[in-house]
């Protein structure tokens, strides 16, 4: 997916600073929180992050073991990719992170007016989904297990 967003966003309707900007964070700090409203999503260009439930008060975050960890190349907040929406978990930086923020009204129309980039990025995005699914689909079938021993 990396790759394929570098060369989205190389393109000169898509311009450093409008479309897309670099964004960096300190470890322990909260990208965003579960609930906040978002019309940007992100690619990580260093470092890691974690996704978290959200519902982590007053607990060493970074001790947290959360959703899942993500790191270089992953991308994360895409919920937000086709419009204004709730953020579905909370994100931390574990590490000094550089994020690529990408506004998603911007991306969309660039997607929309060259179909072939617009394919191959839904088609790479719809991977990163089913990964994510079926990992999740696993951990809850691994709690349930848990719960009827």
């Amino acid at each position: 997916m990396k790759h394929l967003l570098d060369e989205i966003l190389s393109s000169p309707r898509l311009l450093e600073g409008v479309a897309w900007k670099y964004v960096k964070y300190k470890a322990g700090e909260k990208i965003f929180q579960k609930g906040d409203v978002g019309s940007a999503f992100f690619l990580i260009d260093e470092g890691n992050v974690r996704v978290l439930s959200g519902d982590e008060h007053d607990v060493d975050i970074l001790l947290t073991e959360g959703l899942c960890d993500l790191s270089k190349g992953d991308i994360f907040g895409d919920i937000c990719l086709y419009g204004t929406h709730r953020r579905s978990a909370s994100v931390v930086a574990l590490s000094e992170i550089v994020l690529v923020e990408i506004r998603n009204d911007m991306l969309s129309v660039y997607l929309d007016d060259h179909p072939i980039e617009g394919y191959l990025f839904l088609k790479a995005l719809s991977e990163i989904t089913a990964s994510r699914l079926e990992a999740a689909n696993d951990r809850i079938e691994y709690l349930l297990r848990s719960n009827c021993l």
